[in-house]
């Protein structure tokens, strides 16, 4: 079936760019829905035949069946903590109390299908309260509730127009503060992800009644989260332009709600994470002048730049998280992609190392800042997570829960290694498979990467990646340039006219899986989601002869026009503009809708999207197959599977992510084989 192909032509500073599928942007246009119709079905053909695709169902449905617990919280005294028996939808909320466990709240209950998401959560400082948000299919829009632990019951009153933001609950327990955007239809729709403004909320009172707290109109841009010091002294806001990393730092005294916020930190030069304070004086993360982080302190009575004090000096490993608990600073560093944790007083010297059983990934970390107890969550690619109790005073580590899959994670093996990119540069790189792996170059890799935004990839259990190895399979995680895992440089050298760089280092590391006998072309799929389905989508274009499968999930495809879509504006401090000539230039240079060459023989390619995805636009994905489809030669394989009721993964339900992988593995499967 043939489908129509517009005259559109744009442009770009004497550059003509054509976009005959510009139409398929239009959701409610009835061609894009008979379109998304026809290839819909079209997927399900291709995934009913030729493979025991309920076979694969059967076995992840299997593999996914395991206890899953998750780093609890505690709040004056209680416990709170989410659980997963092993296949339910939604992990479930509890409450521990002295010997006594309570379910606090089932998402489950929310929807019949599963697919309203518990996305955080947060206890009034005297454990009493709940302020809780959920999204449904998948969206980043939030509803938040309260809920009377007392006597198990929500409150009447509901908050809508959330997103990105915090919950910081005030010192009498009588509300929160909270950010959110405008009402749709009280602005333009282009503007419904800005004009982000902080409010109060007071209990047993509707929204409409809530006390707008600030708001920088002239600003439209920014984003603001709210924090209240937990010695209830200040209100905080941090503030951002979208997802660049350099913030800024408002505060103002909590208890006079008629001051202004003075700008403590204005000029967004740098990262300025906040950690804690000691009465006037604040103590932040930052990469000012050290690009893997520092901590340095600032008193609001002083706060000339020259005043400022450096407490923990940069170091070799990258400062990741810093957080005060029991009177000391915890800093969490990444060495080599793999999490430390060390101990240091408020004055900057050194306490000790907390003892990790596992060299691996921290899941999450939790303490209050004059509690003793410390908990934390390990994992690796072989381990889903142990839960663990540190004691501060006398540095006892003990087991608090295990989650444990049922497969022989001891057949297994996990080694970095490193690798040269195409411009010299060394990449490290996570290599899990069997023990008994013989270099035979017939092996089939399934290499993954993200290398964007600052984000860090590190060792993870997925229980979908488990059947890949135990079929034989090679999971591979490069540490791209764009991420986090070395520093603010790192990212800087992935990000803006230097993002070429990302797709080199990880076409280098496919070519070095080749070179080193891992594998061949025919038998090396790779697979990204959302900048990482911008990083498989122009690695495929750049280098078709070097896969032979590729899973291009919820990706941001056009470079041209991405910033017109949602939230999409939010990323142009990493991306860059194509509405400015020098930035436009690199972005069309590797744009993957705009370098597709014709007659190409592109590898098979499944672009994974969602109709809810209101992050990533399913209209990326339908762009791209439609130009594949009608550039590439006759022999690509290009399928489009566009999930019902999801996002962009958010709280994506259990049912659902095994029924991705299930078609995964059907399309790995028959394409590699």
């Amino acid at each position: 079936m043939s489908w129509k192909r517009l005259d559109t032509i744009e442009n770009f500073f004497g550059t003509e760019v054509k976009d005959p599928y510009r139409w398929l942007e239009d959701e409610e246009d009835p061609e894009t829905q008979e379109w998304t119709h026809v290839h819909r079905k079209l997927s399900d053909k291709y995934f009913s035949e030729g493979y025991d695709r309920d076979g694969e169902y059967n076995r992840l449905k299997q593999i996914w069946n395991y206890k899953k617990y998750f780093v609890p919280e505690k709040v004056n005294g209680k416990l709170f903590y989410q659980f997963n028996d092993g296949l339910q939808n939604q992990a479930c909320l509890y409450m521990k109390w002295k010997a006594a466990q309570k379910l606090i709240l089932d998402p489950v209950t929310l929807s019949e299908d599963g697919t309203t998401a518990l996305i955080q959560t947060s206890v009034s400082r005297d454990g009493r309260y709940l302020a809780y948000s959920t999204a449904v299919h998948g969206s980043d829009w939030q509803q938040i509730r309260i809920k009377d632990l007392s006597t198990g019951q929500d409150l009447p009153e509901k908050i809508d127009w959330v997103k990105f933001t915090s919950i910081a609950w005030d010192a009498d327990n009588r509300g929160f503060y909270y950010s959110r955007f405008p009402e749709k239809g009280t602005v333009e729709k282009k503007d419904e992800n800005n004009f982000n403004k902080v409010y109060y909320h007071e209990l047993h009172s509707f929204q409409n009644k809530d006390n707008l707290i600030y708001e920088q109109p002239q600003q439209k841009e920014l984003l603001f989260t709210p924090i209240l010091t937990e010695d209830h002294k200040y209100l905080c806001l941090t503030v951002n332009e979208g997802t660049a990393s350099q913030n800024r730092f408002y505060c103002r005294p909590a208890d006079e709600p008629d001051s202004p916020f003075i700008r403590l930190l204005d000029q967004q030069d740098a990262e300025y994470t906040f950690i804690g304070n000691s009465d006037s004086t604040l103590y932040f993360k930052t990469d000012l002048h050290a690009p893997k982080g520092r901590i340095i302190s600032v008193n609001i009575e002083k706060p000339e730049r020259e005043n400022w004090k450096e407490v923990i000096p940069e170091k070799e490993e990258t400062l990741e998280k810093v957080m005060v608990a029991n009177g000391k600073f915890v800093a969490v560093y990444l060495d080599k992609a793999v999490h430390k944790i060390s101990v240091y007083g408020l004055d900057g010297q050194f306490v000790s190392t907390i003892p990790l059983p596992a060299q691996g990934s921290l899941t999450d970390i939790t303490a209050s800042k004059d509690d003793r107890e410390l908990f934390f969550g390990i994992t690796t690619y072989l381990n889903p997570g142990i839960i663990y109790v540190y004691d501060m005073e006398t540095e006892n580590l003990q087991e608090w829960a295990r989650s444990e899959p049922s497969f022989p994670a001891e057949d297994y093996k996990t080694e970095q290694v490193f690798y040269k990119s195409k411009d010299g540069t060394e990449i490290s790189m996570f290599l899990t498979h069997k023990k008994d792996l013989m270099l035979t170059g017939q092996n089939r890799v399934l290499l993954y990467g993200y290398g964007g935004f600052n984000i860090s990839v590190t060792p993870s259990f997925n229980p979908g990646i488990v059947r890949w190895l135990e079929q034989g399979g090679i999971y591979a995680v490069a540490n791209l340039r764009g991420g986090g895992e070395y520093g603010e440089e790192w990212h800087k050298a992935g990000m803006l006219e230097k993002k070429q760089n990302v797709f080199d280092d990880f076409i280098a590391a496919a070519e070095w899986l080749i070179n080193e006998n891992y594998t061949k072309p025919e038998k090396l799929a790779i697979m990204g989601a959302s900048n990482g389905g911008l990083l498989t989508a122009a690695s495929m274009v750049q280098r078709p002869d070097l896969f032979g499968a590729v899973i291009c999930r919820v990706p941001v495809i056009d470079m041209l026009r991405y910033h017109k879509f949602t939230i999409g504006r939010y990323w142009m401090p990493e991306y860059g503009d194509p509405e400015k000539d020098e930035q436009f230039s690199f972005l069309y240079r590797y744009s993957p809708l705009h370098n597709l060459v014709e007659g190409e023989a592109y590898p098979p390619v499944l672009l994974a999207t969602a109709e809810s995805d209101d992050r990533v636009v399913p209209a990326h994905a339908k762009k791209f197959a439609a130009a594949l489809k009608d550039k590439a030669s006759s022999e690509s394989k290009v399928v489009l599977r566009l999930e019902s009721k999801a996002g962009h993964g958010l709280g994506k339900p259990t049912s659902k992510q095994i029924e991705e992988w299930a078609d995964f593995y059907t399309f790995l499967n028959k394409e590699l084989d």
